[in-house]
């Protein structure tokens, strides 16, 4: 799980931003096989060449009524335009600490030292190869593919909603190394909005983030 938490605790949003000062937020319930371990609430507010993105996760995992996985994570991006310029994160994953304090200052539009992180928000995010990992500050190298239109809950009833296969890897391991991780991201059909994530954990099992 711990591969997979990193990757759904980058950024969110919203397909649009005008370039005018904004402030949107998240509020993510986070399910285990369909049992509530816990929240994931993401902001990002100000114009496009100044973006402020908070991604805040506390998750705990129990079993007969004890704790047996805890994790919090709580990370700050900034952005100009599409790149990523500065990440600080800081992770609680089961007692052990990591933190993240990386600079992309020389990062520039439309070049190739332009990385985003996992931005499932951004529309660009299904044309990326490779993606920043909040929690390690690694380059995952990735496969996105579009998957057939599904329907999908929210707030009570079902949204239709567009879907793509997001596949990670190590850096540099080429396209037949094993998969890191497998995610599957919803976007509504309508506004291209992000509305979901799901994901298959150790042990085959799934956990997904569904707005309430």
């Amino acid at each position: 799980m711990v591969r997979l938490v990193a990757m759904m605790a980058a950024t969110f949003g919203a397909v649009g931003f005008t370039g005018s000062a904004r402030a949107d937020t998240w509020n993510f319930d986070v399910r285990l096989d369909g049992k509530p371990i816990g929240t994931h609430r993401f902001t990002v507010e100000g114009p496009d060449e100044a973006r402020e993105v908070t991604s805040i996760a506390a998750f705990d995992v129990k079993l007969l009524g004890i704790t047996v996985f805890r994790y919090r994570h709580d990370a700050r991006e900034r952005w100009r335009g599409d790149c990523l310029q500065q990440i600080r994160s800081s992770t609680d994953d089961d007692g052990k600490p990591v933190k993240v304090d990386r600079r992309l200052e020389s990062a520039t539009p439309g070049e190739p030292d332009c990385l985003m992180s996992y931005a499932y928000w951004h529309p660009a995010l299904v044309r990326q190869q490779r993606l920043l990992n909040p929690q390690t500050g690694e380059v995952d190298e990735v496969r996105i593919e579009r998957l057939p239109d599904a329907a999908i809950p929210v707030g009570g009833r079902d949204v239709d909603a567009s879907r793509w296969r997001i596949t990670s890897t190590a850096p540099s391991s080429g396209k037949s190394a094993p998969a890191r991780q497998v995610l599957t991201l919803w976007r509504d059909r309508a506004d291209g909005r992000w509305i979901g994530l799901d994901a298959q954990v150790k042990g085959d099992r799934v956990l997904t983030y569904r707005l309430p």
